[in-house]
């Protein structure tokens, strides 16, 4: 699953950083959006940043390309999903091709033809992992004025978050002795 957060900026003097751009649901103040995408289980696979008044479909082939190798039991490194649920944002011809170009099956819900409440238990997850990523406050409003520091901020909690999903599923081996 694939979506995109708007984040507001707080830079002090009214300055802007890299990657700000009017919000359109904020009366138009600075800030910036997180675009996210998922596994099936919420954990974040890539994150990445851009103005708020940029749409999700342009940004849709550097997330989706951002995806690391997942390294299996047996065969290749699998790179890439098998379908991708997004939402209305990501309803362009341009999106659809490019997903179809990379050998995966968009699940994007159609602007005037679905509602979004078919895409009920596939945005909870998206829903839900951006959720744990606004649990670390630095990332709740943009402070910073470089974009760079503030993807840094957001793939470290990114990070973060895999890391305590993995020990809390006891995934981690020890060194230590019992």
């Amino acid at each position: 699953m694939v979506r995109g957060q708007h984040r507001r900026d707080a830079c002090s003097g009214g300055k802007r950083g890299d990657l700000t751009g009017p919000s359109p649901v904020d009366r138009g103040k600075p800030g910036s959006k997180i675009h996210a995408i998922s596994d099936r289980n919420g954990l974040p696979l890539h994150a990445d940043i851009s103005a708020a008044n940029i749409n999700d479909h342009t940004v849709l082939n550097d997330v989706v390309d951002g995806v690391t190798p997942v390294r299996q039991p047996f065969g290749r490194p699998r790179k890439r999903p098998a379908k991708l649920h997004g939402d209305k944002g990501y309803d362009y011809r341009a999106s659809r091709q490019a997903l179809t170009r990379r050998g995966i099956k968009a699940r994007i819900a159609r602007n005037g033809i679905e509602s979004s409440t078919r895409l009920g238990r596939h945005r909870y997850v998206i829903e839900r992992c951006l959720e744990w990523v606004t649990r670390f406050r630095r990332l709740v409003r943009r402070y910073e004025r470089k974009a760079s520091h503030f993807l840094g901020f957001l793939r470290l909690a990114c990070a973060v978050i895999c890391f305590r999903r993995a020990v809390k599923l006891n995934l981690l081996t020890s060194n230590k002795p019992k």
